[in-house]
């Protein structure tokens, strides 16, 4: 019986542990999609203790606690950071084969160099040596970022958003490089009238455009556009639930704005109509300045109302979605491809029974002007996990080129959450590994290492062209 998590772990032959050790395991990290906190890494403070970096905000986490029966007081509530963690530490064994009780001992290894189980009789000692570690200098933000070999990090941006903390940043931890990436989710949101408008007048504001109607709303994220640009900015994002592709004319958007502007609601057609011109016209700003856009597809979110009128947003109340999702993302991309206006284009989805649609939606607009141009994103949020990244591993490498795949990102808010790339690195070694030794692919070990080096680092340093 193999010993847990030992420098072998999740690696079942000598030629994926050959791949790991001398290819993947070196390679630096490209973050170039996650929620962390610009302002936290620009302030550089040390954390009080291990619950604020690995708790504070961790969704994922808070789930598990609530399944296992933990009080909201201790997820998202008031409890003591103390009180939060041995509440964790209980919840620990019971996430036994979720993706959960890998990361979290793994993290503890990567960072604190802590191989206990992590469990109540544990939590006690956990915590004070974590947290030690954590109150010297070199575990502050900028140092655990470090210490994971990370080269670059893209965050994720409200339009809006000044970039401040990205230019401290820059000019006080010159030693790493936070770029802002663009995620104007909230030009969406005409199905919210007074969030809508509430949002367009904090747009006019920091643009300086009068927005009058919809040609003026655009002039004012034009210039939103420029100034994220002139800022290092090369990436969007955008969560929805799915593609918009409607067909309309000018004067219907601008019946539509003019009609939301005043407070009225639209019907689910205007909806529609409204975020497909939205998100073409977003797509042809991001082509114009040579941008990557990324797409994250079928969440559903908020399904639980009494929480999310209690605590908002993000607190782990969404699931996967099932929408229709294959014509409307082929007519957003086919209209792109023949106005000459697709640029770079990354796609996420959250159903895995739309693994194939996705994998095979890439061969449909690849035009040959840049080694995988269209990119199926790796497994994300509730697919981010060994099951979750091997079946798109193996449905790209089905029904496109996994060997040009741009790899992992961690899509976290925590600053501990770097080993998913390591995680994720044994998994490709893994697959890899039993295809050679079953005889399925050969054992060519310097092709093999380019292969493993270039999924892991290259394709997104040579995609991304930061």
């Amino acid at each position: 019986m193999r010993k847990f998590l030992d420098e072998n772990f999740l690696l079942h032959t000598k030629t994926a542990e050959y791949l790991f050790h001398q290819h993947a395991a070196g390679m630096p990290v490209i973050d170039y999609h996650c929620h962390l906190s610009p302002a936290q890494i620009a302030r550089n403070e040390n954390f009080e203790n291990i619950t604020q970096p690995w708790l504070y905000g961790d969704h994922y986490k808070w789930r598990a606690m609530r399944t296992n029966g933990i009080d909201e007081r201790y997820c998202s509530g008031n409890a003591s950071d103390r009180e939060k963690f041995e509440k964790w530490a209980e919840t620990v064994p019971y996430t036994m084969r979720n993706p959960l009780y890998h990361w979290t001992h793994l993290e503890l290894q990567r960072y604190f160099n802590i191989t206990d189980l992590l469990c109540p009789e544990s939590a006690a000692a956990v915590y004070e040596r974590a947290s030690a570690c954590l109150k010297q200098k070199d575990y502050a933000p900028v140092g655990l970022i470090k210490r994971m070999n990370v080269e670059i990090i893209c965050t994720t941006d409200d339009p809006v958003d000044s970039l401040e903390h990205h230019f401290t940043i820059s000019k006080e931890h010159p030693s790493i490089r936070v770029i802002p990436a663009w995620r104007p989710d909230k030009l969406l949101l005409v199905d919210q009238p007074a969030v809508f408008n509430s949002y367009v007048d904090t747009l006019a504001g920091v643009s300086g455009t009068e927005i009058s109607g919809y040609t003026t709303l655009i002039d004012a994220v034009m210039k939103r556009h420029e100034f994220f640009h002139s800022s290092g900015c090369r990436l969007s994002d955008h969560g929805l639930e799915n593609f918009y592709a409607e067909t309309y004319t000018q004067a219907e958007i601008n019946r539509i704005f003019d009609k939301v502007r005043k407070g009225n609601e639209l019907t689910v057609a205007e909806i529609s109509t409204f975020r497909s011109a939205i998100l073409y016209d977003l797509a042809v700003l991001d082509h114009g300045k040579g941008w990557i856009q990324q797409f994250h597809i079928g969440a559903l979110r908020n399904n639980n109302t009494r929480m999310f009128n209690k605590y908002g947003p993000d607190g782990g109340f969404d699931s996967i979605g099932d929408f229709a999702v294959a014509v409307p993302m082929s007519r957003f991309l086919d209209r792109l491809d023949r106005d000459g206006k697709l640029a770079k284009t990354i796609l996420y989805n959250l159903n895995p029974a739309d693994n194939e649609v996705m994998a095979t939606m890439l061969g449909n607009f690849q035009d040959g002007t840049v080694p995988g141009k269209i990119q199926w994103g790796s497994g994300w949020w509730f697919l981010d996990q060994k099951d979750g990244m091997e079946r798109q591993l193996n449905a790209l490498s089905n029904l496109g080129l996994l060997s040009r795949f741009v790899g992992m990102l961690t899509d976290s808010r925590s600053l501990l959450s770097y080993p998913r790339h390591e995680y994720f690195r044994r998994v490709l070694c893994n697959l890899v590994g039993l295809d050679v030794e079953n005889g399925e692919l050969p054992g060519d070990k310097a092709w093999l290492g380019t292969l493993v080096e270039n999924i892991c680092y290259y394709n997104a340093k040579n995609y991304f062209q930061f």
